[in-house]
């Protein structure tokens, strides 16, 4: 509005800082006579500090952006590791609980493995990790198959031999193993045929003979150790006589 007091000019209200900060100074008059004036607390000034705003960066984050798992303090692992590390947690069990159980060759507890899926970097790292701490061997296998064939199924020398080598048992470990075997096929034979020489009493003495060789082949005693002990036991329990005569 207009001030006749002040030669009619138009005086602007002063403004205070918004924010509270200091009041800057006056922008220099226009005109040069009044530089040197008494300055008035009433003239005209900015409300905004004139500081240079300072420039951004292209990589700051903007407000409320969510902060990059790159910055982060430590990398997690991804999922397709973590997945990896739980197919071999779990075949690594399965292995350590087969074994215990039943025992495997070194080859069995491998072809496991790889049917499992593990990476053959890993399987060989775990069969030699057990094989060191004596969970895992051919030649302990290989004892346990002996005795079992000997003392339960009372098998010759070539079953047993049959039996190593399926297993995946190493050739070296399986000669070890027959040298452990004690020498009395004939006695093993003999008690097995007598056992099953009672059953065939109703057959003739051809068939009951074929019938009994052929039992004592499948359990590893071949050859003429077959036919002698078969003979000796239709003998000793008067099994397979004669043939019969058939009437209608």
């Amino acid at each position: 509005m207009s001030d006749d007091a002040h030669g009619g000019e138009e005086k602007l209200a002063p403004v205070v800082p918004l924010f509270g900060g200091p009041v800057p100074s006056a922008p220099p008059p226009a005109d040069p006579e009044q530089a040197d004036g008494p300055s008035d607390e009433n003239s005209w000034h900015t409300t905004w500090n004139a500081q240079p705003a300072r420039p951004i960066s292209a990589d700051a984050p903007m407000v409320g952006d969510a902060p990059s798992s790159e910055s982060s303090s430590g990398a997690e692992p991804s999922g397709d590791d973590s997945d990896d590390a739980e197919l071999l947690r779990r075949a690594e069990a399965r292995l350590t609980r087969s074994i215990a159980s039943r025992g495997l060759s070194e080859r069995e507890a491998r072809d496991r493995l790889r049917r499992d899926g593990v990476d053959p970097h890993d399987v060989d790292e775990i069969t030699e990790r057990l094989s060191a701490a004596g969970a895992l061997g051919d030649d302990v296998v290989a004892e346990q198959i002996v005795y079992q064939s000997v003392t339960r199924k009372n098998q010759g020398r070539r079953a047993v031999e049959q039996t190593l080598s399926k297993r995946g048992i190493s050739r070296e470990a399986i000669d070890r193993a027959l040298e452990s075997l004690p020498d009395d096929d004939y006695e093993r034979a003999l008690e097995f045929a007598r056992g099953k020489a009672s059953s065939l009493a109703r057959l003739d003495r051809d068939t009951a003979l074929r019938r009994l060789v052929g039992q004592l082949s499948r359990r590893g005693y071949g050859g003429s150790l077959a036919m002698s002990v078969a003979k000796q036991a239709l003998d000793e329990t008067g099994s397979g006589g004669t043939s019969r005569v058939r009437f209608r």
